[in-house]
């Protein structure tokens, strides 16, 4: 117990609506440790330039002005454009849950387990295209869940494969859902059209309740299914000692066994997702809950919580700021 207790994360709640200093300041702190992992492989084994441009232009055009203008506040650089596009990264595994729920006030909710060091702890809002987005930021732009102020909501977990291909991060692919998209339906054909390097489970809710999940795996095109929940696996687990160590089986089985009752609220949902199997104090093992999010896309609303403490951000009422949670002990107010 004592190990978990030492371990924190600071999470900041940041706006900016148009790339700019802010967004330069966190690429500057994050930049150094960014490098370290885009280059573990060493340089060769990363794409030059123009094909990551080339992918971006051909797979997302619609975010190539933002990637100009991030590039350019980065510095301007080769290395940092590459890494920028999020064109074959290196690899990298997660756990998590997630559900959609589409009450009569729809949810999307899910837990972000990871170790507590590789997490950015950003809730970012912006309007880099016109729709507001707020979400928890990975790769500097790229997105681990979001919402966006038409009602749409995204989140991803691992698929459980571990098989690499020419694809982008998954990250920068929510970021493109929620930039370019109102419904569900436009977002599961993105999502299936869009080539990714490594396999995620993708749920998507809007507003009006419309729910699905796209089984995404490089090589591949996107597989949408009609399906309200997702944990670590696809069709069927494939990596059985990932699925053993996060309990994916047994996760999954719990969310569907929740969705089937006629009686479940999304106050027991909520508080499912803050006990285990569900949550996870696995902290030493770099699968801890880092945190559980709840996206009310009708409210246009965000709430971030933890055991015993919730934050809560809105397109309405957006409040900067920061939180300090010491993972098995109680949260405090930076």
């Amino acid at each position: 117990m004592a190990l978990i207790q030492t371990q924190s994360l600071l999470f900041r709640a940041i706006e900016e609506a148009r790339p700019g200093a802010i967004w330069q300041a966190l690429f500057a702190e994050f930049w150094p440790s960014y490098r370290r992992w885009y280059l573990q492989a060493g340089n060769t084994a990363r794409p030059y330039y123009l094909p990551c441009v080339r992918a971006l232009k051909k797979h997302m055009p619609e975010l190539l002005p933002t990637y100009e203008r991030l590039a350019e506040l980065a510095g301007g650089g080769d290395l940092e454009a590459r890494f920028l596009s999020l064109f074959c990264p290196p690899p990298y595994v997660t756990a998590c849950s997630q559900v959609a729920w589409p009450g009569a006030q729809p949810l999307l909710l899910r837990n972000y387990d990871y170790p507590a060091q590789l997490c950015e702890g950003v809730i970012l809002k912006t309007a880099w295209n016109g729709r507001q987005v707020i979400g928890v930021s990975d790769c500097v732009w790229g997105l681990l869940d979001g919402i966006n102020d038409d009602g749409l909501a995204v989140s991803l977990s691992f698929g459980g494969r571990l098989d690499v291909g020419e694809g982008f991060g998954v990250p920068l692919v929510l970021r493109y859902v929620l930039e370019t998209c109102s419904r569900t339906a436009a977002a599961t054909a993105a999502l299936a059209r869009v080539p990714v390097h490594m396999s995620y489970n993708v749920t998507v809710l809007d507003r009006h309740g419309d729910f699905a999940t796209v089984y995404m795996a490089p090589g591949k095109n996107g597989d949408i299914q009609r399906i309200a929940a997702a944990t670590n696996h696809q069709q069927k687990v494939e990596w059985q000692q990932h699925a053993r160590a996060t309990s994916t089986v047994e996760r999954l089985r719990l969310l569907r066994l929740m969705l089937d009752d006629s009686a479940i609220t999304s106050e027991a949902l909520i508080a499912a997702f803050l006990q285990a199997p569900i949550y996870s104090n696995a902290f030493a093992r770099g699968l801890g809950t880092l945190y559980s999010a709840a996206y009310w896309p009708g409210e246009g609303r965000a709430d971030f919580l933890w055991p015993g403490h919730s934050w809560s951000q809105s397109f309405a009422d957006f409040t900067v700021g920061a939180r300090l949670i010491e993972f098995g002990s109680s949260p405090t107010t930076a």
